[in-house]
């Protein structure tokens, strides 16, 4: 059934390029390589992360990982960043990416060690403002409502809170309420956050 409304990015517009190197800083967000296996793996061994994202990593699905995060660029579905602080691993930053609403949907975590920085809020920010310059129109994301830092991170980064899913995500402990945060393209709070 042929769309009343065009694209908002069109397709093949990102796959034609190379996914790009971030920079924010002291904070640099880079596609993913072999060589981040172990610490992709011990990150996931982490109680928060896995507290969080509802998952372990054992060496081989983490090979796959990697691999799959660079098929969804080629397929234009996400853009999945490792966060390096001083070529140290110390988190993850995606984009799953909808080019036809214009819509990205943000995942993020930070390793213990890095925690409480603003590495997560800085990577988030630096995603987004590469979202809306490639042209989508909102950035959005979830988390728990548990989950305070996740909450901060989102708000330090300029989000807008926008309500709560009840009951939408189910983790190791049972069904979690879910806060939705999102941006729009050309809000200019973005550029302020801390």
């Amino acid at each position: 059934m042929p769309s009343l409304v065009e694209s908002t990015i069109a397709a093949g517009s990102l796959s034609v390029t190379t996914q790009p190197v971030l920079v924010a800083g002291s904070i640099t967000l880079r596609p993913w390589a072999g060589n981040d296996l172990p610490a992709l793996v011990s990150a996931y061994a982490e109680p928060e992360i896995q507290r969080w994202h509802a998952r372990s990593m054992s060496p081989d699905e983490a090979s796959s990982w990697i691999a799959e995060a660079g098929d969804a660029w080629m397929s234009e579905t996400a853009a999945s960043w490792a966060v390096d602080v001083e070529g140290t691993l110390e988190g993850r930053m995606t984009l799953k990416l909808d080019l036809v609403d214009g819509v990205a949907e943000a995942a993020y975590w930070t390793r213990a060690a890095a925690s409480g920085r603003g590495i997560a809020s800085g990577a988030l920010r630096r995603a987004t403002t590469w979202a809306f310059e490639v042209g989508l129109h909102l950035v959005e994301l979830e988390h728990s409502t548990r989950n305070p830092a996740s909450c901060r991170v989102a708000t330090k980064a300029g989000f807008s809170s926008e309500g709560t899913r009840r009951g939408s995500a189910l983790h190791a402990d049972g069904w979690h309420d879910m806060h939705v945060h999102g941006r729009i393209s050309g809000e200019t709070s973005l550029e302020l956050g801390g």
